[in-house]
């Protein structure tokens, strides 16, 4: 599992539809609303969550996962230690790196590639992506 920032995961891009998405992965597990009324997809094998924007009619925006083959910049990072993680991606040019510490969890942010890597216990647990914004301040979509 190739996870792409900027972009999305594997052959699933930013801005694509439900039926896309389906197409692809099949129906998901579980799927709900959130309280911004935003439709979330859970593909619980695949331990992968998408979120299709209310308000961007319903396109493919967000994406969390924990699968333990996600891998980004050809590293694989679930299990991994956080700092080197950290050190791979600001030598592949995520420079910017703002920290965040919520009891034993830690997120990493960096906002130029809107990428979250959280951890616990100095372990990276959970990767998470988002579409980036264009000029305007507009969603940049690649599909």
């Amino acid at each position: 599992m190739i996870i792409k920032p900027k972009f999305g995961v594997d052959n699933l891009l930013f801005g694509m539809k439900q039926a896309n998405v389906e197409a692809i992965l099949g129906v998901p597990d579980k799927k709900f609303k959130d309280e911004d009324k935003n439709i979330i997809y859970l593909y619980n094998n695949l331990k992968l969550r998408f979120t299709f924007y209310e308000d961007e009619d319903f396109r493919f925006g967000y994406l969390i996962t924990s699968n333990p083959l996600a891998t980004i910049l050809d590293q694989e990072i679930i299990g991994k230690n956080c700092n080197q993680v950290i050190e791979k991606l600001t030598d592949k040019g995520f420079k910017i790196w703002e920290k965040e510490t919520f009891d034993s969890v830690e997120n990493n942010f960096n906002e130029t590639n809107w990428t979250i890597i959280q951890s616990e216990f100095d372990e990276v647990i959970k990767i998470e992506i988002g579409a980036v914004f264009d000029k305007k301040d507009e969603f940049d979509w690649k599909f």
